[in-house]
């Protein structure tokens, strides 16, 4: 049997306790959203965690009521966790696979605020149509 056919059996299933170090990172910027106002995102895909780490992570945020799926080059969802204010955010390429996952907290995910130049763009078209009807 060479090495790599070697199991490896990890007594606490493969975590390493860097979601609990997370986990502690996301109640600071809780904290820190509702005192100052500012949130703040942790890249998780930046992070030394384990695929252990990881389901952990995301069973001890749980899933709230809001989610959000946009389609900008692949799909993005957007998953307000059991914890308003806190949004767990995965980015994935045109071939579906996950080029990115963040945990950000705000009130609302920066992703899905209105961009001025955005509105200003729906201001001009709505103004357009209703010209278009009179």
């Amino acid at each position: 049997m060479a090495l790599p056919d070697i199991p490896v059996v990890d007594g606490n299933g493969g975590l390493t306790g860097n979601a609990a170090a997370v986990l502690g990172e996301v109640e600071a910027l809780l904290d820190g959203l509702l005192r100052t106002a500012e949130g703040g995102m942790i890249d998780i895909r930046g992070l030394p965690l384990s695929a252990a780490d990881r389901r952990w992570l995301q069973a001890q945020l749980g899933e709230g009521e809001v989610e959000v799926r946009l389609s900008i080059a692949g799909a993005s969802r957007i998953l307000e966790t059991a914890y308003p204010g806190v949004w767990w955010i995965e980015h994935r390429d045109e071939r579906d696979n996950l080029v990115s996952e963040f945990i950000q907290v705000a009130y609302v995910p920066e992703l899905i605020s209105a961009h001025p130049d955005d509105v200003e763009g729906g201001l001009d078209l709505l103004r357009s149509r209703i010209a278009e009807l009179s």
